[in-house]
């Protein structure tokens, strides 16, 4: 099953790339994670004690905001990095001022998903 997974995450990855020069979104989706791993060991101080949400969506992310204020809310001392799949999100939250950090997700490959972990 793994070995299917990893199979359709890389062709879905090759679809966006190839129709990122035709499509806003899918160019927003990779530049968006261009230098990714970069970003995060520049912005985040992994000494915090941090809370990791992450949202496919913006919808996906309007459900969970009040989960997200009230854990800021009831836990002041961590930091919230805020993780989104899709454009729709990022671009209109990456500025949402209860997070500390608000980057999209890697490409959900095993080797990302390892830097990602090392870095936060």
């Amino acid at each position: 099953m793994v070995i299917i997974y990893n199979i359709a995450i890389f062709f879905y990855y090759l679809l966006v790339l190839l129709s990122s020069p035709f499509n806003l979104k899918a160019k927003l989706w990779i530049k968006g994670r261009k230098n990714i791993f970069q970003k995060l060991a520049e912005k985040i101080d992994s000494k915090s004690e941090i809370a990791w949400f992450h949202c496919s969506s913006l919808g996906e992310f309007e459900q969970g905001r009040p989960v997200i204020e009230e854990f800021k809310k009831r836990y002041k001392t961590y930091k919230i990095l805020l993780t989104f799949f899709s454009p729709s999100g990022y671009e209109i939250r990456k500025n949402y001022e209860v997070a500390d950090y608000v980057f999209y997700l890697p490409y959900d490959f095993k080797k990302n998903v390892k830097r990602f972990f090392k870095n936060c």
